[in-house]
């Protein structure tokens, strides 16, 4: 299941998850965003051990800004609360899960 990261549940889905939590920043008007987003979805299925969390920059700006998203889509694995890889651009799946360590 792919959750809907904001302001509001940051802390609670990322920072204090116990998994790896995979984020997909992300936009309606971006065109390579939806081609990485079925790829997004299909590994949030799979791996029920890594959590997954798109986070849309128009509506979370702060996120992104905290993030610093200058281009988009943009990947960032989070595990224990620190950002250990991220991505810019659209990617195949073989790319994003070494991404995650896999």
């Amino acid at each position: 299941m792919t959750l809907t990261i904001t302001k509001e549940n940051f802390d609670r889905e990322v920072l204090q998850s116990d998994k790896p939590v995979l984020l997909d920043f992300w936009a309606a008007w971006c065109g390579p965003c939806r081609m990485v987003s079925p790829i997004i979805d299909e590994i949030a299925q799979e791996m029920p051990w890594i959590k997954v969390g798109k986070v849309n920059v128009d509506e979370q700006p702060e996120l992104a800004q905290a993030f610093r998203v200058m281009s988009i889509p943009m990947l960032a694995v989070v595990k224990d609360g620190q950002v250990v890889s991220t991505a810019v651009g659209a990617r195949p799946k073989a790319d994003i899960l070494k991404l995650l360590g896999l």
